[in-house]
C-alpha cells in the first residue's frame, strides 16, 4: 500500500517578504507524498509572481479575491486531495522532519481522529535564534483537558503544529469566515472537539514568525475585531462547557473571561456587563482589569483610555526596535552560512 498523501496548505496574502522561505520549507519536507497548494487571497504586492516561480507536479499555485484568511484556508482545503492536512501559515517554517515525525507518530493513534501536535518556537528574521518555550499543551491531552488548559493558562498551539487528518478535519467543518481575529483558535476548537484527543510529537517542530502588531491577530483598537474576539469567547466556553460542564470547566471560563476583560473594558462596557453576569452565571465573580504598574500612573493621571492607548503604543515601538536590531543581526549573520 503506499504511503498517504498529506496536503500542506499555504493562504497568502502580501507576503512578498516571506513567502519563498516558506514555500522551500513546505518543499524540504522529508515526506515523499506530498502536495503544496498555495492561495493567494488577492495581495497587492508580488507574492503571486514569487510563489509561481515554484510551481511543480506537487505545487500548485491559485488566486482568488481578497476575502480573508479563513477563505483562503477554504478554498485550499477543497482543493485537496491529501488524507492529511498541514496547515502552514505564508511566513512561517517547518523543521524538514517535521510531517515525517508526526506521520511516524500515527501507528501509535487511537484512530484517524487523533490530532497531532509538535513544539513551536518564535523567531522574527533569525531561524536559529527562534525559542521553544514548553507550555501544559505539549503533550497527549483529552480534548477537555485541552481547552481547560488553554482556556485557564491563555496558552495556545500555534496552527502551523497540528497534522489534522481529512477525516477529521470534515467532520470539524469549515474555518468560519466571519472571524476576523482568533479565527484559528475557534476552527481548532472544532477540530479538538470531533478528535479523540491530541498525541504530541518530541522532535517535530515549527517556527512561527512573530510579526508584532503587523499580525493579522493583532486587535489594537479595531472594535469590529473586539466583537469577533469577544465572539470567540463566548463560543470557547461553549465548546468546553458541551465535553464537560463541572465546577472546574466553570471555573475555567471564568478565569477565561477575566484574562480578556481588559481588552474591553471601559470602552466597551456592554460587553464588561455581559461578561459579569456570564461568571456568576457560572458561580464566579469577574475583578475590574488592572493594568500593570508600568501603565497604571498613566490611569491614574489621564485616565484608562489614554492609559490603555499607550499600553498599546509602546510595546509597538519596542517592538520596532526589536524587530530592526534582529534584523541587523540577520544581515550580519547571512554571509557565514550563505
Amino acid at each position: 500500500m503506499s504511503e498517504p498523501l498529506v496536503s500542506i496548505l499555504i493562504p497568502a496574502f502580501n507576503s512578498q517578504k516571506w513567502i519563498a522561505d516558506t514555500l522551500r520549507s513546505a518543499i524540504a519536507q522529508t515526506w515523499d507524498r506530498k502536495e503544496i497548494i498555495v492561495v493567494d487571497d488577492g495581495s497587492a504586492d508580488n507574492t503571486l509572481g514569487i510563489a509561481r516561480q515554484f510551481e511543480s507536479k506537487t505545487l500548485r499555485v491559485f488566486q482568488q479575491k481578497n476575502q480573508g484568511g479563513p477563505a483562503a484556508r477554504n478554498t485550499a482545503l477543497s482543493l485537496s486531495q491529501g488524507d492529511y492536512i498541514q496547515w502552514l501559515d505564508h511566513d512561517d517554517l517547518m523543521d524538514s522532519t517535521k510531517i515525517s515525525r508526526q506521520m511516524a507518530a500515527r501507528h501509535r493513534c487511537q484512530s484517524n481522529r487523533t490530532l497531532l501536535s509538535c513544539a513551536w518556537g518564535h523567531f522574527i528574521y533569525r531561524q536559529n535564534a527562534a525559542r521553544f518555550v514548553p507550555t501544559s499543551l505539549w503533550t497527549d491531552l483529552s480534548p477537555t483537558e485541552f481547552l481547560l488548559r488553554k482556556m485557564s493558562e491563555n496558552i495556545f498551539m500555534q496552527t502551523s503544529n497540528w497534522l489534522v487528518s481529512r477525516e477529521l478535519s470534515e467532520a470539524a467543518g469549515p474555518w468560519d469566515t466571519s472571524m476576523l481575529t482568533d479565527d484559528d483558535g475557534e476552527y481548532f476548537c472544532r477540530v479538538l472537539m470531533a478528535s479523540d484527543g491530541t498525541r504530541f510529537v518530541p522532535g517535530a517542530k515549527v517556527y512561527w514568525r512573530s510579526s508584532g502588531t503587523a499580525q493579522a491577530s493583532y486587535m489594537g483598537r479595531s472594535q469590529k475585531k473586539l466583537e469577533a474576539q469577544w465572539s470567540s469567547i463566548l463560543l470557547h466556553m461553549n465548546y468546553l462547557r458541551s465535553l464537560e460542564d463541572s465546577p472546574r470547566t466553570r471555573a475555567a471560563c471564568v478565569k477565561y473571561l477575566q484574562n480578556w476583560m481588559i481588552y474591553f473594558y471601559p470602552e466597551r462596557m456592554d460587553i464588561t456587563a455581559r461578561a459579569q453576569e456570564i461568571a456568576k452565571e457560572l458561580g464566579g465573580q469577574l475583578e475590574t482589569p488592572r493594568l500593570s504598574w508600568k501603565y497604571d500612573w498613566f490611569r491614574m493621571l489621564f485616565g484608562w483610555s489614554t492609559a490603555k492607548h499607550i499600553r498599546l503604543l509602546l510595546p509597538s515601538t519596542r517592538w520596532s526596535l526589536i524587530r530592526w536590531w534582529d534584523h541587523v543581526l540577520f544581515r550580519l549573520e547571512r554571509p557565514k552560512t550563505a
